[in-house]
């Protein structure tokens, strides 16, 4: 069986086992956090870094992105990427730009985490900066549409979705989602999604 090497708390990784989910695949769980002292993660990801996939032959896949794509050709159910490959591009764009968005944000949760002395103002700026861009691309992009792409869920969902829900746990207090209520309404959409609840980061606040 596959083995997912994830910490309770990653986006990324949270991604990846809602695409296990949506097309009912089995895989062991392994929770690790990279910045414990006995975390194993760096054994199968020389980056140290999570998520990290170790299929039946023992080769790790890494980062989610690879992963994702790797899982929804492993099984025909619930196909989250098109097979048209400029349609397949489209979702991939969709995936790149919301998972930006969460590197910076991610990007700012480090940053706070440094001696106060050390932080930098003016590097939290540059990725608040990105975050607020990225989501307003996003939200111009969903339009009125019910789904990210084509008219059905796919992984650019899945990818949104992560994003939005990194930014409600980590930042309560900005609310993105006055600012775009479309993306709103594609959230609370996702999280009526039995793979969406399962998996929720509300609740598995410990550090990533």
């Amino acid at each position: 069986m596959m083995k997912l090497y994830s910490s309770p708390t990653s986006p990324y990784g949270r991604k990846v086992r809602i695409v296990l989910l949506e097309k009912k695949i089995d895989c062991q769980l392994i929770e690790d956090i990279p910045s414990a002292a006995d975390s194993k993660v760096a054994s199968v990801n020389p980056l140290g870094k999570v998520p990290a996939l170790v299929l039946d032959d023992g080769k790790p896949l890494y980062d989610s992105s690879v992963i994702v794509e790797y899982l929804d050709h492993v099984s025909p159910v619930g196909k989250l990427l098109p097979a048209d490959h400029r349609q397949a591009v489209g979702v991939k764009r969709w995936e790149a730009l919301a998972d930006g968005v969460t590197d910076a944000a991610a990007l700012i949760v480090a940053e706070r985490r440094r001696p106060p002395e050390l932080q930098s103002a003016d590097w939290v700026e540059r990725q608040q900066a990105k975050i607020e861009r990225g989501l307003a691309a996003l939200s111009a992009d969903l339009g009125e549409s019910k789904w990210c792409f084509a008219g059905h869920f796919s992984l650019a969902d899945i990818a949104t979705g992560c994003c939005l829900g990194y930014l409600s746990m980590r930042f309560p207090d900005f609310d993105w989602a006055t600012r775009h209520p479309n993306l709103a309404t594609l959230y609370a959409q996702l999280n009526e999604r039995p793979s969406f609840v399962d998996t929720s980061l509300q609740t598995a606040l410990r550090p990533a």
